[in-house]
């Protein structure tokens, strides 16, 4: 058995609280949990109940024996519903049974539903602790729904005794939008497994560029399609891609993909474990127009995948000291550009610009530092005093990994 360096006489009991089990979120309260778990600690799960996704059913289903404080499904709304007082409720209901000693929200609403059970009355004290995994932060200054969102934000920091931050990137944007943030707050990045460190490598007839991740506006793929057409007008070729994903947008990328005549180059995949979609491809594009973290990107560097990244969000602290890669968001002549570098590069060179980003990967984003330092945060917020929020003095923020 692996030793942790958490490992110790007092477990904590840790109820993790998510929307939607989907996607990089859902990715990293996996780790969380299977690490904390792994390390003698009592962990609950509560998540939203309406997902039809037998493969997401069957993760659960794996982890349930092991949840000691539960596993709960309530319908919870992405954004703001009547059923989110019920889902309040069912949530202040586990926590009167389970009794932990942190409850710990990721995501908008899993962090907003985790903080207003402050308001209910009669639960046993605990920590109440937040990720935002880029959520209404990373919604565009200066519309309604990012002023809307903010406002909840300021009024749920008076609720907060945690908050841990995935980049400093979203760390930034909370100290512009929302203000300073609770007394106790560290920014602790994802990490990856050693074993996700094997490289990769393209099936036979892999395509020239893959996608994988969700099919919606914020990723960027309309951009990327954009792009390749615009390959095809300069250089008189079209690269083939496959994109591996599903999401809202589907249909509408599959019309334009059917309008700029590249039915023929472009594939469409549902979803699938990201190794096996990195083989669809010989380099991976990342087109985002706004991330926090993303842990595909890590996943791809970490598999030494030759990468076409954005630089927005956390990206450039992935990237590192090799963030001069990066391209600008939502310009279709840049990305043009880059993928057709990419596509002119040779093999030993694409695969050298990927080694060297696995190995700066390998050393600052370790799944075992990032469980071992959330729970340091843990340890750190349950100390007195306690509750220690909204402590309106200035308070850092405190990089953790």
């Amino acid at each position: 058995m692996v030793a942790h360096s958490d490992q110790q006489d007092d477990p904590l009991r840790v109820v993790h609280v998510i929307r939607a089990p989907l996607g990089g979120l859902f990715r990293h309260v996996l780790d969380l949990a299977e690490g904390q778990i792994a390390r003698g600690h009592a962990v609950g799960l509560v998540a939203d109940n309406s997902l039809q996704d037998a493969r997401i059913e069957a993760i659960l289903k794996s982890l349930e024996p092991r949840l000691v404080l539960g596993l709960s499904r309530v319908r919870i709304h992405r954004s703001p519903h009547p059923s989110d007082i019920p889902a309040l409720f069912h949530l202040a209901e586990c926590i009167r049974v389970a009794k932990p000693s942190i409850v710990h929200g990721h995501g908008s609403k899993g962090g907003a539903l985790t903080r207003l059970c402050g308001f209910v009355p009669g639960l046993p004290p605990h920590v109440r602790g937040y990720t935002p995994h880029g959520g209404s932060l990373n919604y565009k200054p200066g519309t309604r729904r990012h002023a809307f969102y903010m406002t909840v934000e300021r009024f749920l920091r008076r609720q907060t005794d945690l908050l841990i931050f995935e980049s400093g990137f979203i760390a930034s944007r909370y100290g512009q939008f929302v203000g300073r943030p609770p007394a106790l707050n560290r920014v602790i990045h994802n990490g990856v497994a050693p074993e996700e460190f094997a490289p990769v490598e393209p099936a036979p007839h892999a395509a020239d560029f893959v996608y994988v991740g969700e099919l919606r506006s914020a990723k960027g793929v309309d951009i990327l399609l954009m792009a390749l057409a615009r390959v095809r007008a300069l250089a008189g070729v079209t690269p083939t891609l496959a994109l591996v994903g599903s999401g809202p947008d589907r249909d509408v990328l599959r019309q334009q993909a059917f309008s700029l005549g590249l039915t023929e180059q472009v594939t469409f995949h549902g979803a699938m474990s990201a190794r096996r979609a990195f083989e669809l491809g010989r380099t991976m594009v990342v087109p985002s127009r706004a991330e926090s973290l993303p842990y595909v990107v890590l996943e791809a560097a970490a598999a030494t995948i030759p990468l076409v990244a954005t630089n927005v969000g956390g990206i450039p602290e992935i990237f590192g000291p090799l963030r001069r890669r990066l391209i600008p968001a939502d310009s279709v002549a840049d990305l043009a550009d880059a993928l057709m570098v990419a596509w002119n590069a040779a093999a030993p060179a694409r695969a050298q610009e990927a080694q060297d980003l696995a190995r700066y990967v390998q050393t600052r984003f370790s799944l075992d530092r990032m469980v071992d330092s959330v729970l340091t945060a843990y340890r750190e917020a349950l100390k007195p005093p306690f509750p220690r929020r909204a402590i309106e003095a200035s308070h850092p923020l405190v990089l953790s990994s």
